[in-house]
This record gives structure tokens, sequence and C-alpha cells, in this order.
């Protein structure tokens, strides 16, 4: 009979402690360490050695093409990389009621109306339950095959008996296993259930999505090991009283990461956003105001034009205030330091300083940083564009505007959405886009000058 063991887990790192402390001695974050219970492994098992494998030689290995199956929605493909890969394992997190259920069933929906197999697992919504979410999405008539369950041996049996091509577990934190005494959700249930679900996955070759949750930080809950574990780890994120959903991809053995899926949840379910280009402009008729720039931003190979808004305001206070959203603040606060010093904008140390990006979308690109820094300008001139213009450079410490990767491809989709002017780095004056103006900066005070004060 296995011996039972009481550890304390990291839920962050997954490194175990034989006592508590307050702050995770591997990965530093407090009041990480959690109390588990796991089973030691009988000692005779060591000295049980599997026969040796022969490697293979690399020049050997054979390259035959993934064949992709398509979920028939387009802007989850893309995040993908093109399709589900037979034998993959996706992990699918995000805040509770932001739409991950609603996504992943109506996938399960449109593969099975096309020939595929689908099993969906729904461990926390009875069958009644999840029927009517399915009726809301107009898949009251499917054919897919339901299971509300949370043994790990009656999943697996299913599966087996099955033979599904594609199984979606809803969620992985309440599936739990008998031969464990610990309870549903703990670190070692979560761990042991996850790496017998992906063995079962790699072996008979069908693909398996995982929802998991996430902690009050944004983390997917449970042992960091989950993330390692899985091919593809995808993130569903958004605000909540917005109706746009975010699919962003944060690992993927089989394709690109940091792609983007742009999503609208109506009654009846998400809608995919054809051209997110112009969900993020507050009005695309229009020259914009005061403290209105418009960059590109690149999320994977999607390039996304984003609008960035600035408000300064005299200080009441000893202290200017800073705040952003959706932008980062670090990132900010250096813009401002390069403002006062490089572009001659000294009274900004005596203003409050609000930076923010339309549609709940997160700007993290240093591509965007001469836009943020003529957002700031604009506002504290009170002076607005002209014309309709881009800004896309990176400004750094000594406010030179540098040169950003796939500026052509950033410029064309700015030409398309039907901008007319283009503030790059220097660097790239010599580009030339049909219908759009190159202007070429050397310096975030030229940028300043040539943006505002001739409009």
């Amino acid at each position: 009979m296995a011996k039972l063991k009481a550890v304390f887990i990291c839920q962050q790192c997954g490194q175990q402690a034989i006592k508590w402390q307050g702050r995770c001695p591997a990965c530093g974050a407090w009041n990480a360490l959690v109390e588990d219970v796991i089973e030691e492994a009988p000692s005779h098992t060591a000295a049980l050695v599997a026969e040796a494998v022969a490697p293979t030689a690399l020049a050997e290995v054979s390259l035959d093409e993934i064949i992709r199956m398509q979920t028939g929605i387009g802007e989850l493909d893309r995040v993908l990389g093109g399709g589900l890969v037979p034998g993959s394992v996706v992990l699918v997190g995000g805040e509770p009621g932001i739409g991950k259920s609603t996504l992943l069933l109506s996938m399960a929906g449109r593969l099975t109306a096309g020939g595929v197999n689908v099993l969906y697992v729904s461990g926390e919504e009875s069958l009644r339950q999840t029927k009517l979410r399915a009726m809301r999405l107009g898949l009251g008539e499917s054919s897919m095959q339901l299971l509300a369950h949370t043994s790990l041996a009656a999943i697996e049996e299913t599966i087996r008996k099955t033979e599904a091509r594609v199984v979606v577990v809803d969620s992985i934190q309440v599936i739990e296993s008998d031969t464990l005494s610990s309870s549903p959700g703990s670190i070692s249930q979560v761990r042991f259930c996850a790496h017998e679900l992906t063995r079962l996955a790699k072996t008979s070759g069908f693909v398996l999505i995982l929802v998991g949750h996430v902690t009050k930080e944004g983390f997917l809950a449970g042992p960091k090991v989950l993330e390692h574990l899985v091919d593809t780890v995808l993130y569903f994120e958004g605000e909540p009283t917005s109706g746009f959903r975010l699919l962003r991809g944060t690992k993927n053995r089989f394709g690109q990461t940091s792609e983007l899926g742009v999503f609208h949840m109506t009654a009846e379910g998400l809608i995919e956003v054809q051209n997110p280009s112009e969900l993020f402009l507050s009005d695309p008729a229009s020259g914009g105001a005061a403290g209105c720039m418009v960059t590109v931003a690149l999320e994977g190979s999607r390039p996304l034009l984003v609008e960035l808004q600035a408000l300064t305001s005299p200080c009441s206070m000893g202290l200017p205030r800073r705040r952003t959203t959706g932008v980062e603040f670090n990132r900010v606060a250096m813009l401002l330091a390069v403002l006062e010093r490089r572009a001659g904008l000294g009274q900004l140390a005596q203003q409050d300083v609000y930076v923010s990006s339309l549609g709940g979308v997160r700007v993290v690109e240093p591509a965007c940083d001469l836009a943020v820094a003529l957002a700031v300008a604009s506002s504290l001139k009170e002076r607005a564009q002209a014309r309709r213009a881009v800004a896309i450079g990176e400004i750094g410490l000594t406010g030179e505007v540098r040169p950003v990767l796939n500026i052509a491809q950033r410029l064309h989709e700015a030409r398309r959405v039907g901008f007319e002017r283009g503030f790059v780095s220097a660097a790239h004056r010599s580009l030339s886009v049909e219908g759009l103006e190159v202007i070429g900066v050397r310096n975030v005070r030229e940028a300043v000058q040539r943006a505002l004060e001739a409009s």
C-alpha cells in the first residue's frame, strides 16, 4: 500500500516544501504554498528498469506534413496556427463567464456538423444545462456526444468506447482520480489527471482540449507544469463591461505565438470580428480630437489599428498622478520623461497624465511608443491632427525614433482603413505606399513639431 505524505506545493511554479512559508523560496510568490497530500511510490519500483530504446538519427526523422482539422471558426483557427493537430493538447484559460464554454461548445457543434466525432465532457454543468446552452447557440439538434462526469476512469473509458477524434474537458480542475486521496482541484489531482488524459491523447491520436480556471492574478490555476505539459495555451480575455473578447495564444508548438482572435459576445453566442482594425477606432470618419493618436500594433501576423488616447490636466496636489489602461505603466513613465527632457515639454512635470487604449486591447509593443508620445503632446498643446495619421516607432532614452519590424505591412493596413499620413522612423523615409504620405522623423522633438504644429 502506498504511503501518504503531506507537503506544501507552490501554485505558481510547483516547487515542493516540507513546511509552510509565506513566500515560495523558488519563484518568490507570496501566499502561494498550499498544503497537499501525495502518495510515495513503493520502494521496489526503483528496481524496475525499462528496456532500452535505440535512438534515431536526426537525418532519418521523417517530416510528414501535418494535416490540421478545421474548427469552422476562422478566428480560432488563426490563433491555433491553422486548425487542430491530431494528438495535440490545447489548454484554454480565462476569467469565469468570459465565454470559454460558449466558444468550445460552438466549436464542437461545427466539428460535429462536419462529420467529426466529438465528445464534450462537462464536469461543472449537468446535461440539461449544456443542452440549454447548445439551444441558445442553435445547436439543439446536434449529434455531438455529451458526458457529465468528474471521474477520470469513467472519462477515459468513455473516450475509448466512443473513439472520439476531439475531446473537450470542461474543466480540468474538477476532474478527480480514485487512486489519489486528495480533493478535486488540488495540485496533485490536476497534475495527475492532466498527465493521464494527455498520455491517452498522444497514444490514441485524438485532440484533447482542456479548460482551465485562472487565479485572481490572472494566471492559470494549478501547477505550472500544466502549461508545460500541453502543446498550446490560449487565453480568453476581455473587459466585463465590453462585449468584445480577445483570444490570445501564448504557447503553440504547431504555430506562431502571440496570434490574436477577436470575437463579439451576443445573446446568440460569439460572433467573429473579421475586420478588427476598425473595431478599436472611436470615429473612423473623422480626423480625431486633441489627445488622440492611432498606431498599428502587430499581434502575431495580424496588423491591428489601435487608437491611443491621452489626457493631461494641471496637478492640484503635490505629486502628479499617472494612470494607464491597456498600456504598460513603466513604458509610459519613461516616455513622459523623454518628452520633458528631449522634446521641450517640461510642463508635464506639473500635469496629471492619463493614457488609455480603446476597445480593451492591451498595447505592449515598443512600436507604439511614438503614438503614445504624440497623444500626450497633442493633449498638452490642445492641438489635433488636421489629417488622419498613424504613428509607428520606438523611442529611445535619447529621444531618437527607432525603426520597427514589418513597417510595410503596418502602413498598408493603415492605408486600407483610410489613413492618409504615417509618421515613422527616418530609416523608413524611402518607403513608398500608394495613397499614404510617409513622413520620416529622426527624434521625438521633430515628430511633435511635424505632427502638431503644422496641423
